[in-house]
């Protein structure tokens, strides 16, 4: 089995080779499934979603987020704090971002929240890049998301699975990837502190994972 370096490299190779047309097409394919998983989890109704705005060669996140903000959903994005936490800004079209101090990405200028105001969250888009179909994710090697994940299933545990799922976040998630990063059953070795994932959002659909 590949080591997560050594599949995270590759994949981050393969990214940096897109184009800005693929790019831009898989911004649109991304955005309109997403939307479509986030109309289903709130029965059309409006909804909160955490989300993330994805950089560089990342899947591109910016359409998803403005797709989801023009149906009337609240959208969260998160800010890097000490100790591998994330600390929530209500994000809109219109919000400022700044670099973060401890990652390279930006992130949105605003009130801040800690993770209690996930009570009210429908669902979350969280960045990858790799997942296969056991449920384990690949991410970008810092340890925010499974900090995260893992507070989420201390702040709701009459939600979070018993026995063999209790690695699944208690909210319906989404790891955005591209086509080609969801890998077979076993694919991505787990360590006792990941989080598994439900789903992975594509530019061609949502795919179910097995958990």
């Amino acid at each position: 089995m590949a080591s997560k370096e050594d599949i995270r490299a590759g994949h981050r190779a393969r990214r940096a080779a897109l184009t800005p047309a693929g790019l831009e097409a898989a911004g649109a394919g991304i955005a309109r499934h997403g939307l479509a998983w986030a109309t289903r989890l709130t029965g059309g109704s409006s909804g909160t979603f955490a989300a993330y705005l994805g950089v560089g060669s990342e899947p591109p996140t910016l359409p998803l987020l403005t797709a989801l903000h023009a149906a009337g959903h609240q959208l969260l994005l998160p800010v890097c704090e000490p100790g591998l936490a994330l600390s929530w800004v209500y994000w809109t079209p219109a919000s400022r971002s700044a670099r973060s101090r401890y990652a390279p990405i930006q992130e949105p200028v605003g009130e801040r929240h800690d993770t209690t105001v996930m009570r009210h969250a429908d669902g979350i888009f969280l960045p990858a890049t790799a997942v296969d179909f056991t449920g384990n994710r690949i991410g970008q090697g810092g340890g925010y998301y499974d900090t995260f994940l893992a507070a989420l299933s201390a702040l709701l545990p009459s939600r979070t699975p018993a026995s063999d799922d209790a690695l699944m976040p208690p909210l319906p998630t989404a790891a955005v990837v591209y086509d080609g990063e969801v890998l077979p059953a076993g694919s991505i070795p787990a360590e006792s502190f990941d989080r598994k994932v439900a789903a992975a959002l594509t530019q061609t659909g949502l795919v179910q994972l097995q958990g």
